[in-house]
């Protein structure tokens, strides 16, 4: 039986980690395992629109995925868990009298199939009975039969478990080499397999694949029991195994001396630094709370687009359609109209699902639409926001951006962010010369703990590692600092932006949203970007 599950990885962090765990528990060998063929998913998609359109749909789109996850936990110098799954079926979505209707089945038998495209037809006709305006969906232009593939080099569910084990224990190994009382290490792997057939006449065979090696390092002063923590600086990315091939041609040095990692990623180098830093951190001094220009690194940059620009433009969260379970959003529809100015002119920001290596990079969207990139703030103006087929109308758009997406095959499909990152600056400036041009500020890398209201105006972030600058040189780290900020006075406190060159991605891999909750995992790419007269507290002191 398919059934949702929830993996607690307890003592990690703060909080611990609450991971949704989806599908039948199988062996590591089973994920190796080849897709169906695409003509046996084509005969049962036609199955299921013939027998939708039979039954009085206007429209049908059916969706027959097979999802696999692995999930590899280890702590110093033992496995605490592996997680391996499984989920096969298929998920019928029509509209009838206007109305939407969803059924889906683990059967993937023609009779049972044919049945769930019957019911989901059922309950859109049953709906429609209190439809209070017709559904509108933008057009879409079939496709005919194509494919897509991730561009992997290593097909992760092919690595063996052992090299993965491996792998983690001796990520473990080199943090308490370098000074770590405790570490643990993991590995996340995700390999969707889909394919979209809809009566506009498409059939999108997907084959998607996402990758996140996280850590979390923990020194302790054992004379005055303080601890301090660092995590990993890995990106999760949309690759196979390839990304943690990385070697010291992929490193990069920050200002401060802290180390990230371009197209690969050196696992055990950044659990080495990460001991150090984190035993480095108990002797840091406590930061002065007051106004500072922030530097702040993509590593650390990467969150806070994504709670104060990502979520709020989200359109349904607008509309307000999410305020039971994720809030609404201060970016109302009136503040298009009037040019809101979000941030600064410096300010750039767009959403896209085609960045290579990026967790959103598709070709096609759950609704079978292509994809691309649009923009959301132009010249620091509000201008645009996230919309899926049946949202566009109401902002005035003839076709979807591409962003739907259901994160199993039994999960009806809605509207999820796609990447949304910051441009890089026009004009050459590296890190090291933003930062001279600082007289009193405070450097950060690396996401940390956050807090932001429901309309997503006012918040507080920490981070990683924080680095004194004094007179534009970095003069030495300090610790327990978090900044506050209202969204559109944080943006339009942007006065520069690095170049091209030092644009790079980072992301969430369990971003939930919906009532029931669904995951989606989404990039953020920036380069280096300072923001002035920031309020910057002493997180020791709001704690007591």
């Amino acid at each position: 039986m398919d059934r949702r599950r929830f993996l607690t990885l307890a003592g990690i962090g703060a909080g611990g980690l609450m991971i949704p765990i989806s599908g039948r528990l199988v062996a590591a060998e089973a994920l190796a395992a080849g897709p169906m063929a695409v003509a046996v998913k084509k005969a049962l998609a036609d199955v299921a629109l013939e027998a939708a359109k039979a039954a009085g749909a206007s429209y049908c789109d059916v969706r027959i995925g097979r999802y696999m996850q692995q999930f590899v936990v280890t702590r110093e110098k033992q496995v605490d868990n592996v997680v391996n799954t499984e989920s096969t079926g298929v998920g019928i979505r029509v509209l009838s009298k206007g109305t939407w209707g969803f059924a889906a089945s683990n059967d993937m038998s023609n009779d049972s199939v044919a049945a769930a495209a019957r019911q989901a037809v059922a309950i859109a006709k049953a709906n429609s009975k209190s439809q209070t305006e017709p559904v509108q969906l933008a057009p879409v232009k079939g496709v005919g039969e194509v494919s897509w593939k991730t561009p992997i080099k290593k097909n992760s569910m092919e690595v063996p478990l052992k090299d993965k084990v491996d792998l983690l224990l001796s990520v473990n190994a080199a943090a308490l080499d370098a000074g770590a009382s405790f570490i643990n290490s993991i590995l996340f792997l995700v390999n969707e397999q889909k394919y979209f057939a809809s009566t506009d006449g498409s059939y999108i065979d997907q084959d998607v694949h996402r990758l996140w090696s996280p850590f979390f390092v923990t020194a302790v002063d054992k004379e005055s029991g303080k601890f301090r923590t660092r995590q990993a600086l890995a990106t999760p990315v949309g690759m196979g195994f390839e990304y943690l091939d990385g070697g010291s041609d992929d490193r990069i040095v920050l200002p401060g001396g802290a180390q990230m990692y371009g197209d690969r990623y050196d696992m055990v180098a950044d659990a080495r630094a990460a001991a150090k830093q984190a035993t480095a951190k108990l002797k840091a001094r406590s930061v002065k709370p007051g106004k500072y220009d922030l530097v702040l690194d993509p590593s650390h940059l990467w969150l806070t687009i994504h709670e104060s620009v990502g979520h709020p433009l989200e359109l349904d969260r607008v509309l307000g359609y999410e305020a039971n379970f994720a809030g609404t959003s201060f970016a109302t529809l009136d503040k298009r109209e009037n040019k809101f100015q979000y941030g600064s002119d410096k300010v750039n920001l767009f959403a896209d699902r085609v960045q290579d290596g990026s967790l959103g990079k598709v070709a096609y969207d759950d609704e079978g639409v292509g994809t691309k990139r649009w923009d959301l703030i132009r010249d620091g103006v509000l201008v645009n926001y996230q919309a899926i087929r049946d949202q566009a109308h109401i902002i005035g758009e003839k076709e979807s951006h591409g962003c739907c997406y259901a994160d199993s095959w039994s999960s009806v499909q809605f509207q999820r962010m796609p990447n949304v990152s910051l441009e890089a600056g026009e004009e050459k400036m590296s890190p090291e010369q933003m930062i001279a041009d600082v007289e009193d500020g405070i450097y950060i890398v690396g996401a940390g703990s956050f807090s932001i209201d429901q309309q997503r105006y006012n918040a507080q972030f920490g981070g990683q590692m924080f680095y004194e600058i004094k007179d534009g040189k970095i003069t030495e780290q300090i610790e327990d600092v978090a900044y506050q900020m209202r969204t559109p006075e944080f943006w339009n406190a942007c006065v520069g932006i690095c170049d091209e060159s030092d644009y790079r991605l980072g992301g969430s891999f369990f971003d939930g949203k919906g009532q029931p909750s669904q995951i989606s995992a989404v990039s953020h790419g920036s380069a280096t970007a300072r923001f002035n007269e920031i309020n910057v507290i002493n997180t020791a002191r709001s704690l007591g």
